[in-house]
């Protein structure tokens, strides 16, 4: 699968500590290599989104048309507010 990044997660990922914008996407291109990703994942009630947890944070991302779209990258504690 490929990856992209809309515009507001990779400003999320662009405010992050460069240790942990590394440990993001080295984490993702794994996942993204995987045959199915989404065993990875867990499934977003009520939404067609998915996320990925990497140490204290979530990854909100679709999978459309063999692409995972990442849509936002929070703070654990802030991410379902």
């Amino acid at each position: 699968m490929h990856l992209h990044f809309t515009a507001t997660a990779d400003e999320h990922l662009n405010r992050l500590p460069h240790r942990l914008q590394v440990r993001i996407i080295e984490k993702l291109e794994l996942y993204a290599s995987q045959p199915d990703p989404l065993q990875f994942a867990e499934p977003l009630t009520g939404s067609f989104e998915y996320r990925f947890r990497v140490e204290g944070y979530r990854i909100f991302f679709e999978v459309l048309n063999d692409t995972i779209w990442v849509n936002a990258i929070k703070r654990r504690d802030e991410a379902y507010r």
